[in-house]
């Protein structure tokens, strides 16, 4: 009986034990090192830091600086000058290159100092510790945030080798004024690149942040200098540089050549951060996402293009124009010259159309940066500025007609619209070169007939006017009455088309788009649309001559015999335009109220021709 239940104890044991063993064996397999845990908890590799990005001109001069809440210019490692390291790990850790992420010493000395004060004194951070706050955690003073960056560090440690850690670390770093990291601080205090530094100025820097607002240079300079002579002292028990030269840094006048922000020519400078969104659109697809898009879709693909904009500059991009900052001060000093204090605003567009370059472009008289931009945001009615392009160009390259041909200038009727010719004028057959150079509506309508209203439509979708649809298929539209209208940007770039032997290539404000280091990031293609024929432009440049010369554009001859342009003016003398070229130049000049109204005595007095003429006088 006993040996029974010895064996069947025995048994039970022994079953109990394989049951427990596979238990624990099964729990073992979930168990996984620390460090694993450690990787898969905390991400350190996602990190994007927010760069200024720059604006030049066509001579790359600086004409604008585009920072986020963050200025910074981003220095690579082996750009950093050895001083700049030296002085932070002198004063900010010692070990840096000896601990993985962490310094017991140090903790161990905070911890006692804590204890005696009753309160969190002293960090002990590591420079590790201090980018792992800085870039993925808060500052709040608890030990569970400290738990935390000590986790980071750790894990930084492992994903980062020592040099980048000190270099993500001296780009990140706050410097006051909304200043991030050493080169950017440079250029702010001492409008020069860090490689440039003395030692004094770089112990000056260096004291900065420890506290930006104790240390703002700006307000409490005598704070920094002290705090530079600790530095220095630190810098030589660290035997980074020599008591000589702690001296006489220390003797030094320090002396700020505070920089201020660079941002000229808004008007420009505005419209080329909208063009810098249609380029991406155009690079990454979102122009093609957005073509059949509408309502809620819309607004959705538009939200994450402007995310994608943001982005794109708060990487740092140098972004090259093609400004040419005399022609653009020209222009300002058109518009403001002309309308002055007159209830009417006014933009003008310069193309360089040999180029293929926007050169120079209004956002309006006085115009302040990101203000509604009549360039390129105004949407109004072109008037008969839009004829030689809907209705006399398409005409003569269809029929083959000569600026002779005879066209019927009486009353026109057709669909319901019956319009008249200015001041009520009515004609018979006259020649087209008469037509266009007296700004005939009737004659222009007839061209139109001829034609068809489809085929002649069909010559504007190159020029991509973005408002222009198939509702605007109608006779009111061939003398430029068009439901949303187009821009002066719209359409000086498609007059461009008649000074390139009617081949039509989109103008550009961008050249490219590069990293700081030169790489070619972004950049237009350019592609050339074949509107109409060599002797269809020549003919379409001789009627635009002519209205300069004996037209309705008189008043914007200036003495050369190759300029020509149209003009166009809105029902109730709303809107007045004149677009037209010279050897060099295209430009277009609007000018209007931003709530349509009237604006006869401008009219009258030629202002929107006296605009052209200023320009296009001084820049040929």
């Amino acid at each position: 009986m006993r040996v029974a239940t010895g064996y069947t104890v025995i048994f039970l044991f022994v079953a109990i034990f394989i049951v427990v063993f596979l238990h624990v064996m099964d729990e073992a397999k979930s168990i996984r090192p620390f460090p694993a845990v450690l990787a898969e908890e905390i991400d350190v590799t996602d990190v994007e830091l927010m760069n200024i990005s720059y604006m030049y001109d066509t001579n790359g001069d600086l004409i604008s600086e585009i920072a986020g809440e963050e200025k910074r210019k981003y220095l690579p490692h082996d750009e950093i000058p050895i001083m700049f390291k030296h002085a932070f790990l002198a004063t900010e850790d010692r070990h840096f290159y000896d601990h993985q992420g962490l310094d017991m010493s140090s903790v161990v000395r905070a911890f006692v100092t804590n204890v005696q004060s009753q309160s969190i004194e002293q960090g002990a951070s590591t420079i590790t510790q201090q980018l792992a706050r800085n870039l993925f955690l808060d500052h709040s003073q608890s030990y569970n945030r400290k738990l935390k960056e000590v986790l980071y560090a750790y894990q930084m440690e492992q994903e980062y080798s020592k040099e980048d850690i000190l270099e993500l670390y001296l780009n990140t770093i706050y410097f006051g004024n909304g200043v991030y990291g050493i080169e950017t601080a440079s250029e702010f205090y001492f409008d020069k690149p860090s490689q440039e530094l003395a030692v004094n100025e770089i112990a000056f820097l260096t004291g900065i942040p420890a506290n930006p607002t104790f240390y703002n240079p700006l307000t409490n300079f005598e704070n920094t200098k002290q705090r530079q002579e600790w530095v220095l002292e630190k810098m030589t028990e660290y035997e980074s540089i020599s008591e000589e030269k702690k001296d006489s840094a220390i003797a030094a006048e320090v002396v700020l050549q505070v920089k201020d922000r660079v941002d000229q020519y808004p008007s420009y400078v505005t419209y080329i951060e909208y063009e810098l969104k249609e380029l991406i659109a155009e690079n990454e697809g979102f122009t093609k996402r957005l073509t059949n898009a509408e309502g809620e879709e819309r607004i959705e693909i538009e939200r994450e293009l402007q995310g994608r904009t943001m982005e794109w500059l708060r990487s740092g991009l140098k972004i090259e124009t093609n400004l040419q900052p005399s022609i653009q001060d020209q222009v300002n000093h058109a518009l403001s010259s002309h309308l002055g204090a007159r209830e009417a605003e006014g933009t003008a567009v310069v193309v360089d159309h040999q180029n293929h370059n926007i050169v120079a472009v209004s956002g309006g008289k006085n115009y302040k940066k990101y203000d509604f931009h009549r360039g390129f945001q105004a949407y109004r009615q072109p008037g008969s500025a839009i004829k030689p392009l809907l209705s006399f160009a398409p005409y003569i390259e269809e029929h083959g007609a000569s600026i002779n041909s005879l066209v019927n200038g009486g009353r026109f009727c057709a669909q319901g619209y019956c319009p008249r010719n200015f001041g009520g004028a009515s004609y018979g057959h006259v020649s087209l070169n008469h037509a266009f150079t007296h700004s005939i509506n009737t004659a222009a309508l007839r061209l139109a007939e001829r034609t068809g209203l489809e085929t002649a439509f069909s010559y504007l979708e190159p020029f991509s006017f973005s408002k222009v649809t198939e509702d605007d298929y109608s006779y009111p539209s061939v003398l430029g009455g068009l439901n949303q209208g187009v821009t002066p940007l719209e359409l000086t770039r498609a007059y461009t088309t008649f000074s390139n032997n009617g081949i039509y290539t989109p103008p550009r404000g961008i050249h490219k788009v590069t990293d700081y280091d030169g790489n070619i990031l972004l950049e237009w293609s350019h592609k050339e649309t074949k509107m109409w024929s060599t002797e269809t432009n020549e003919k379409m440049r001789v009627l635009l001559q002519n209205v300069i010369k004996e037209g309705t554009g008189r008043n914007a001859s200036y003495g050369s015999h190759l300029a020509g342009g149209k003009t166009g003016t809105t029902n109730s003398y709303h809107d007045l335009w004149f677009v037209g070229y010279n050897e060099a130049y295209t430009t277009g000049v609007w000018i209007g109220k931003d709530q349509p109204g009237s604006i006869q005595p401008l009219s009258s007095e030629g202002t929107h021709l006296a605009v052209w003429r200023s320009i296009m006088s001084q820049i040929q």
